[in-house]
């Protein structure tokens, strides 16, 4: 899973598209590149700059997740009226786009760029409509754990102007987490309210934000709250370089808790209380079949996600073949291993028996996270047997950090900061060991890390012939399904050579073939939440709180997990077709330097780019 900033900005991306007409075909004005072309090409991608440049400086906190340290003091501007103002802004970008450049004279890759820009136009008009279906609090990328993860994570200290912004920021607080609350508020008021069970996990996470020193009327040698704990440790080591003085560092820290404790903590008391508000009418319901045009709103989102026109059923039946392919698999393990008893039986095995789980202590989470650094490095040394292309951007394995662990996902992975200051990170969440089976250990860090989310995301942000809205840009089906095609291509270089690691590698396939049963099922076919995760519990080997925690993750992002496994799919399949195609000509890294050349694209796309190649190499 890719955690991206929930902005939305024009001509970026940062969300999967709808399926619509203009990208299934190019238009008939295509042609040869020829040197007039290339300058058109030029002057459009100049242009495209120009236009990324202006989305950025209008979003201080997308500049942040760039390195970009103008207004590094401000939030984002949530309000309602400033995402209307952004969509009028595409719209007449797109319409100057196509008033003043000619698509005939443009090189194959910005004609690209262009039928991306205007599919993106498209899609943001498709789904405007629903642009407050989305909850603002909730467990997954709720802002109550948002703000301090921004900060802890992406807004860098290393000077006294970087602390003077920090602390702005926290002043800003009561600004933007007031307006989030305000458009909570006014959702609710529309009957779009987070199910019962969110309000615990979000409650949790806003009192923990505030819980500890500079707050109520703990000491300074009290426990520091998360974010003090953040600025007191970033100016420290500032300190500790010689970058400020004992005396400066203390006006800091002291500023700090002073914004924390008059700023931070009444907004985030205020969240609390609307929260509050919001749980005592909550109801049970948790499907998008609920909300005002859910059904619309449901279509919308599997389009979205999965950059294709299957319908709700379409993806359910699809969901259910392959449970089907992947239990005969899983069959064959059990008797390789001299198992006896039914394939439940053997899930039951695998969630209770101790060998396959780091024990609930400090020294079990170092260990698990030693592991999964040391199966990334094995496979950084056999990465150029599948790639021609490597990223520059380092990788780094964490734990993700205890105010969030509670309510966060299983696995996810942040992107690195274009000008190297800071890694992409793989976060593991260790919260629980009894989540984090050791067999599913391997092919978690391969999804998350290399050659996954990293490899992939990396290599888009540095590659020098696409503008940087399609750098920096997604599209869910495209890059969850390269995370989950990356669990099975070690396979084909000898990894899981283990069998339980074999089963875990089929345990994390499955996973993501059920997702497209349950989704379907809670969005679409009204199931509870209780009916999806006995689904899971039936039908995979993961533990309950694992089921349980997934579940909630489906409910609050209708239609996302359903791009894992339409993406790998359509990889596999055009990995398939090259083979048959090309035979002994077929060379796996020219296929996935095909597929990651141009960074993320809808699977239209990716399946003209590769019969393109296809045809090429035929000739």
């Amino acid at each position: 899973m890719i955690i991206r900033p929930a902005i939305a900005l024009a001509l970026m991306g940062t969300v999967a598209a709808c399926v619509l007409p203009s990208l299934h075909s190019a238009p008939e004005t295509v042609v040869a590149a020829t040197e007039p072309a290339q300058t058109e090409s030029q002057r459009l991608n100049a242009w495209f700059e120009q236009k990324f440049s202006e989305t950025v400086a209008r979003s201080p906190m997308r500049q942040t997740f760039l390195g970009i340290k103008d207004r590094y003091g401000e939030w984002d501007d949530p309000s309602d009226a400033f995402e209307t103002a952004e969509l009028e802004l595409q719209r007449a970008d797109i319409a100057e786009m196509r008033a003043s450049f000619d698509f005939s004279k443009l090189d194959a890759q910005t004609q690209l760029s262009w039928r991306l820009a205007e599919y993106q136009l498209e899609r943001s008009e498709a789904f405007f409509p629903f642009r407050h279906h989305g909850y603002v609090f909730d467990q997954m990328g709720g802002v109550q754990s948002g703000i301090p993860a921004f900060l802890i994570n992406q807004h860098k200290v290393t000077s006294v102007s970087d602390a003077e912004a920090y602390i702005s920021r926290l002043n800003g607080v009561p600004a933007y987490l007031g307006q989030q609350v305000a458009n909570s508020s006014d959702a609710a008021a529309r009957g779009i309210l987070p199910p019962a069970f969110v309000f615990d996990y979000v409650l949790s996470d806003a009192a923990g934000v505030i819980t500890g020193y500079p707050f109520g009327d703990a000491e300074p040698v009290a426990t520091d709250s998360p974010l003090m704990e953040d600025i007191r440790g970033k100016v420290t080591a500032m300190t500790d370089a010689g970058r400020i003085t004992p005396e400066e560092a203390a006006d800091l820290i002291s500023r700090a808790a002073d914004a924390l404790k008059t700023s931070v903590g009444p907004a985030y008391e205020a969240a609390i209380e609307e929260l509050k508000r919001q749980q005592a009418v909550a109801t049970t319901d948790d499907g998008a079949w609920k909300l005002p045009d859910g059904r619309a709103y449901y279509n919308q989102r599997l389009a979205q996600m999965t950059t294709t026109d299957l319908t709700a059923d379409e993806i359910h039946q699809i969901g259910l073949d392959e449970m089907a392919r992947i239990h005969a698999e899983m069959h064959d393990i059990m008797d390789t291993v001299g198992f006896e008893g039914s394939l439940q039986d053997f899930f039951e095995f695998m969630r209770t028996d101790p060998r396959f789980y780091k024990p609930e202590t400090p020294e079990g989470r170092e260990e698990y996270l030693a592991e999964a650094v040391a199966a990334i490095e094995q496979m950084k040394g056999d990465l150029p047997s599948l790639f021609n292309t490597f990223p520059k951007a380092d990788m780094i394995v964490k734990a993700v950090e205890p105010f969030r662990e509670k309510s966060a996902g299983k696995a996810f992975y942040s992107r690195p900061a274009p000008d190297g200051s800071r890694p992409g990170i793989y976060y593991a969440n260790l919260y629980s060991m009894a989540d984090m089976p050791t067999y599913q250990l391997e092919a978690l860090a391969f999804h998350e890390g290399i050659p996954g989310h990293h490899m992939q995301i990396a290599i888009a942000q540095e590659l020098e012939s696409i503008p940087s809205f399609r750098k920096f840009g997604g599209y869910t089906a495209y890059s969850e399904g390269w995370g989950l095609y990356s669990e099975l291509v070690p396979k084909e270089l000898g990894y899981y050579s283990d069998p339980y690691s074999d089963f875990g590698r089929l345990a994390m396939e499955i996973w993501r073939a059920a997702r497209l049963v349950v989704d379907t099922g809670l969005h679409d076919k009204q199931w509870t939440r209780e009916q999806a995760v006995q689904y899971l519990l039936d039908n995979t080997p993961n533990p309950k709180g694992d089921c349980e925690k997934a579940i909630d993750r489906y409910i609050v992002m209708p239609g996302q997990a359903t791009a894992y496994k339409i993406g790998m799919l359509k990889i596999v399949e055009l990995r398939e077709r090259a083979k048959t195609a090309l035979g002994d000509g077929f060379d796996i890294r020219e296929f996935h330097d095909i597929v990651l050349k141009d960074g993320a694209v809808p699977l239209a796309i990716l399946e003209e780019n590769v019969d393109a190649w296809i045809a090429a190499q035929a000739t």
